[in-house]
């Protein structure tokens, strides 16, 4: 069972409508699905706690920045004993077509540099990821000007949206990732 949720992005006013933020973006909607609200501090996060079928699971997000976010994830699977299989990470994806998803159960980090963080700091590549499509950068935009570029929301992208929060709240309440692919992932 899914016992951490982590939406990966940048803290602050600055960083908050950022393609990087995709992240804080959709756990910000799971939590607001689940009439949760980000009020304790942790590891290094802002969390949320729910309960389903009596089992906590704790909805993060990381203070450390973006290409840190292994810090905040590895605290997290310490204080409560998890396995990388019990984690979530949520986060954006410039190599998917903007408003798509992709849900995996494992895999590498692509170029993404907190999953990469966080591949490092816990030693797996285990853990769910639901990738929301962002698409690539203009030809004349470098990749980091890109990410830290604020977001368009388009019809297109807010449906890629509300699929990335159905998607992780599916997890969240139990449905097994294979069926979860199948019902989100963007062909």
């Amino acid at each position: 069972m899914i016992k951490l949720v982590v939406g990966l992005g940048n803290v602050g006013k600055q960083y908050e409508k950022n393609v990087h933020n995709m992240g804080f973006i959709v756990i910000d909607e799971v939590a607001k699905k689940l009439e949760a609200s980000f009020k304790k501090k942790e590891c290094d996060a802002t969390t949320a706690e729910i309960f389903v079928d009596g089992q906590k699971i704790v909805l993060a997000k990381p203070t450390t920045y973006m290409n840190n976010s292994g810090i905040s994830v590895k605290q997290f699977m310490s204080k409560y004993k998890l396995q990388a299989e019990q984690v979530v990470i949520i986060c954006d994806d410039i190599d998917l077509p903007q408003g798509s998803i992709r849900v995996k159960p494992n895999g590498s980090a692509g170029t993404h540099n907190g999953l990469k963080s966080i591949i490092h700091e816990i030693n797996s590549q285990e853990f769910v990821r639901v990738r929301v499509g962002v698409g690539a950068p203009p030809e004349h935009m470098d990749l980091v000007d890109y990410v830290l570029s604020d977001l368009k929301i388009d019809d297109n992208l807010q449906k890629g949206i509300e699929k990335a929060t159905d998607s992780v709240y599916d997890l969240i309440v139990g449905q097994p990732v294979m069926r979860v692919m199948n019902k989100y992932n963007t062909k």
